[in-house]
């Protein structure tokens, strides 16, 4: 038995390394001892691996040069202050832009292809999600005619998210001219240490003028037509203008740390594309293979694509908001980086919340916070700030999901409005302070997205975007349930036990 005593020592000293090198932080040191006490030796290998990027070299990817103007006299003083403080985690201060809210897949794929086809010198594509499906397939045949046509493209794809994304795509692009990358690849030796790292980021830079960014990926599910997926309701964003450089600046650095694809071209395209010379064919169902080797006709890609999406909804689809104009805009972008000391994207949270005035709207798909945005929201309400947050009713990561109603109980009492949204997958990661500010991007509000994940958010200061984005707020209101403090009251106690349990994993979530 001597063994299990001393397995009992040892996991005894992990467990005081993890309340020492956690002092800082007794809440998220708490859930650790716990499970390395449940998992002896194997919890504190997840420790290190999962949560203490410390201990792996990182660069970092944020400037260090944040010089900005200030906004106009126009603004209020929440969206000074806010802009005032967050100039220290920019990439490179504040810019000067046009933005378009593109309010779902279909609005998304749309610019961006008619984006593509305009092209004249550089494509860069960076995705955590790159499906190899109708979406994916149209989006890369057009990088591969552009790209033997001269325009240097750059592609990057998270090792994880796109996993079953074919080697034989790779392949193609690749003999086609396309430089392609992955990030934290599923091979050895990088897995052993990066395996719960993810590049999280959605950004498309188009001739360093053009951009976008936000929460959708590459993949059929994001257009709301996959049968078994259903409606998804996503946020996304088209910004022209100097602040597309910030976007560029972040995707440079990705390229960096990214390792080239393990492929070598065996052709080389040195004429114009044949796939300039194909008719282009249209499927005349959805379940068939698109083949978008041509140039791609939008009017009557929009037309097919927009009546199965109406036809989807079961309403007019006239009666949702309409995918926005551009918009004048000063942004801040902001980029996550598991490497640094300082969570970005949890600080900008923090700080739009703490100077709100008037109103806080929040949407997020995942909701497993850290204490101190649970108190950031409350102390909000205190100080008469209306606080509204839309959240799904059915989510596809269940164990999130049951952590996620843990919270709800102290914010509805605090006098938080809950809603949770029950048209479908909901997948937006936004806020909306005061009226003007918006903040909008890929960046969850849980642990990972706050310290694991490579991130980006656009942080908007303007009225009209703000006005669009509320627009789709209410209107997905609409199709959402009010949460009461009575709906949580009726849980049985296993389920409680079950969400607390859940709720315990957070570091892993």
């Amino acid at each position: 038995m001597e063994w299990i005593y001393s397995l009992y020592l040892l996991n005894t000293f992990f467990m005081l390394f993890i309340a020492i090198w956690e002092v800082r932080r007794p809440a998220k040191a708490l859930n650790w001892i716990t499970i390395v006490l449940i998992l002896p030796v194997i919890g504190f290998w997840l420790y290190l691996s999962i949560s203490n990027p410390k201990l792996i070299h990182r660069k970092r990817l944020t400037s260090s040069h944040n010089k900005s103007d200030k906004l106009p006299d126009t603004y209020s003083d929440s969206a000074s202050v806010i802009a005032d403080a967050l100039r220290h985690f920019t990439v490179h201060g504040l810019r000067v832009g046009k933005v378009q809210v593109l309010n779902n897949g279909i609005a998304k794929y749309e610019q961006l292809i008619e984006s593509l086809q305009k092209a004249q010198k550089t494509i860069d594509l960076e995705y955590y999600i790159y499906r190899n499906d109708q979406i994916g397939n149209r989006i890369t045949e057009l990088l591969i005619e552009k790209s033997v046509n001269g325009v240097r493209v750059r592609f990057i794809r998270d090792g994880w998210g796109s996993k079953k994304f074919p080697r034989q795509k790779i392949l193609q692009m690749v003999e086609a001219g396309i430089e392609c990358r992955t990030i934290f690849p599923l091979r050895f030796p990088w897995i052993m240490s990066n395996w719960n790292y993810r590049d999280h980021c959605k950004i498309v830079t188009i001739d360093g003028k053009v951009s976008f960014t936000g929460g959708i990926n590459v993949g059929y599910e994001y257009t709301g037509l996959k049968p078994d997926v259903g409606f998804w309701r996503d946020t996304h964003l088209q910004i022209i203008g100097e602040a597309t450089a910030d976007l560029q600046t972040v995707f440079d650095v990705h390229w960096n740390i990214a390792l080239p694809e393990r492929i070598k071209s065996k052709t080389s395209w040195k004429t114009k594309s044949e796939i300039a010379k194909k008719p282009t064919k249209f499927p005349k169902n959805k379940s068939q293979e698109i083949n978008p080797t041509s140039s791609v006709d939008l009017l009557r890609w929009s037309a097919e694509w927009g009546s199965e999406l109406s036809a989807l909804d079961g309403k007019e689809k006239d009666k949702s908001p309409k995918t926005g104009t551009l918009q004048k805009a000063y942004i801040h972008t902001l980029e996550g980086n598991p490497g640094i000391p300082t969570p970005v994207i949890r600080q900008a949270y923090f700080i739009c919340i703490t100077q709100a005035t008037k109103t806080i709207d929040i949407t997020t798909p995942y909701f497993v916070p850290e204490t101190d945005i649970i108190m950031a929201l409350k102390t909000a309400v205190a100080r008469g700030v209306r606080v509204r947050l839309l959240v799904p009713r059915h989510i596809d990561q269940k164990t999130v999901g049951l952590a996620s109603r843990t919270y709800y109980g102290e914010l509805i009492e605090a006098g938080v409005h809950i809603y949770q949204y029950d048209k479908g997958m909901l997948h937006a990661k936004l806020m909306i302070i005061d009226e003007e500010i918006a903040e909008v991007g890929a960046a969850n509000y849980d642990m990972r997205s706050f310290r694991l994940n490579y991130e980006v958010c656009q942080v908007l200061y303007s009225a009209h975007v703000a006005r669009e984005l509320t627009q789709q707020f209410e209107y997905d209101l609409t199709d959402s349930v009010s949460l009461h403090i009575e709906d949580l009251l009726k849980r049985s106690l296993s389920q409680r036990i079950i969400e607390q349990g859940a709720r315990l994993l957070s570091p892993l979530l």
